[in-house]
């Protein structure tokens, strides 16, 4: 998809990052988790106050994929402290690359990803890392497809249910 512009996200966007988080999230999760469970989590994680903080947070990005003014996907990133998991100054972390569920297989999280890695040799950094979930094959394929390897695991909850994210990095030339 040629025609998909990356634009960084600032807190005039908050509503429209607010929006494409939930639609996106819960897209690809809602089937397989209670509606209890995404409720407290989209509450939790895509609140106004939580996202204002996290945009302003100067060691975290987020980037939309526009496609002819439609945001259809987007990616947050950390580095030193904001970290979800592993603190290290010298890694950048991809914390999110959402896409609406109708773009998938249109090449828009390749473009996402294109872009933390851009953003990581900016910085950088000697690896990326991220978190996805062992129920999501078609990410980790994705990541593996991209050079990523598994190294770890740990524990993340989605309301009261305690799932497991493979942790998974690449390192960087």
């Amino acid at each position: 998809m040629r025609n998909v512009k990356i634009k960084k996200v600032n807190l005039s966007n908050i509503e429209q990052l607010q929006k494409i988080g939930i639609q996106s999230f819960t897209e690809t999760y809602s089937s397989v988790n209670s509606e209890e469970n995404m409720t407290q989590y989209l509450e939790n994680n895509f609140a106004t106050a939580k996202l204002k903080t996290q945009v302003a947070n100067k060691n975290s990005e987020f980037y939309f994929a526009e496609l002819e003014g439609d945001i259809i996907g987007y990616l947050k990133i950390n580095i030193g402290a904001a970290q979800t998991n592993i603190i290290d100054t010298n890694a950048l972390e991809i914390e999110r690359i959402y896409v609406l569920s109708k773009f998938h297989g249109k090449k828009v999280g390749q473009i996402l990803y294109e872009k933390a890695i851009e953003i990581s040799e900016q910085k950088k950094a000697s690896y990326i890392w991220l978190g996805v979930w062992e129920k999501n094959p078609r990410a980790i394929r994705f990541y593996e497809k991209n050079g990523f390897v598994a190294f770890d695991k740990h524990l993340f909850y989605l309301g009261d249910d305690k799932q497991t994210d493979v942790l998974m990095k690449r390192t960087l030339e």
